[in-house]
């Protein structure tokens, strides 16, 4: 669907859609697991912070071990990682308190409806084209594949609403700056990143769930920890391919390659849960999914293309450099 930043031959590009395959799979299920461990345990913040904290144990472990190398904590990370960690928490709260209040197509077609603004952020931030006439059509048909979802969806919560309208500005920036940071970031291995953007999230989070007494409405059971432990181990696994596959397409075609995976998510959500929408508005979802699927990434403009060109290539700027002195 969409070429790597970061062709390296043959090799390469078989290397990127497995990791992307592999994203698909994961982000598929992690979306139902999460709902479940809500379900069972009614505290999304505790979740959250099981996840996280688990996560960024887990990669420490294995790098006091020597099986993963993991750059040592420096301020040269921090800084940039405490901006992805800010955000990395904020989409996942949002995304958890969202499938509290609402069902998970409500989450879904939202997330269908992102690239509609991520097109824009990546002409204005990122230097790509505006899309095409073919890319224009499938924008239209996510916005009234939107319109018809939300307009049959009889379990209408405006509380749900609220926390998906905030999340998808989170989210925005999120794609936008992660993706930013994946590429600028210089670091030993993709660990590093998998570490600090769960290592630093856990320290707010515990303040998080103190202040909203989130311990009272815990329900613990064998069912729920079981989930639990589940989700925390998805949770690695989907921090980790993540980050890889963002390295690897550009933040449009992350976004995109995430809502194809959605129908898995819809068929296995029917299977097992009682609590989603209706026949018509699957129907519209799946043209929300279908036109996103479509969607045809924008190129990157010349003028950008060419800065990006004398950038990596050293020779190229020292002969621009000297055209201007002349």
């Amino acid at each position: 669907m969409a070429a790597t930043d970061k062709p390296e031959g043959q090799k390469g590009a078989i290397s990127a859609t497995l990791w992307i395959l592999v994203y698909m799979g994961v982000s598929s299920m992690m979306l139902i697991v999460n709902k479940l461990a809500i379900y069972l345990i009614k505290a999304p913040s505790t979740i959250l912070l099981a996840q996280l904290s688990s996560t960024a144990l887990a990669v420490k472990l294995g790098s006091f071990m020597g099986v993963i190398a993991l750059d040592e904590i420096s301020k040269a990370h921090l800084k940039p990682f405490s901006i992805v960690a800010a955000a990395f928490l904020s989409t996942i709260f949002c995304n958890i308190k969202t499938l509290q209040y609402a069902n998970v197509e409500t989450f879904i077609v939202f997330r269908a409806c992102t690239p509609l603004a991520l097109c824009v952020l990546d002409y204005i931030f990122l230097g790509r084209q505006l899309p095409n006439q073919r890319s224009v059509l499938c924008l239209l048909g996510l916005f009234g594949g939107a319109l018809g979802y939300v307009y049959s969806d009889k379990s209408f919560e405006v509380k749900g609403y609220f926390w998906v309208c905030v999340w998808f500005l989170v989210f925005l920036f999120d794609m936008i700056f992660l993706k930013h940071a994946a590429d600028t970031v210089p670091v030993k291995s993709n660990w590093t990143r998998v570490f600090y953007s769960n290592m630093l999230p856990c320290f707010p989070l515990l303040f998080l769930g103190v202040g909203t007494n989130e311990a009272e409405a815990i329900v613990w059971s064998l069912k729920g920890g079981l989930i639990l432990v589940l989700s925390c181990v998805m949770g690695l696994a989907m921090s980790y391919v993540s980050w890889k596959a963002r390295s690897l397409i550009s933040s449009t075609a992350f976004s995109i390659v995430g809502n194809c995976c959605k129908l898995l998510t819809i068929v296995v959500n029917c299977l097992i849960w009682d609590h989603h929408a209706s026949s018509t508005g699957i129907a519209c979802l799946c043209i929300c999914l279908f036109a996103a699927y479509f969607y045809q990434q924008a190129p990157m403009r010349e003028d950008t293309s060419a800065k990006k060109t004398m950038i990596d290539d050293p020779e190229s700027l020292a002969l621009e450099q000297r055209s201007r002195k002349k």
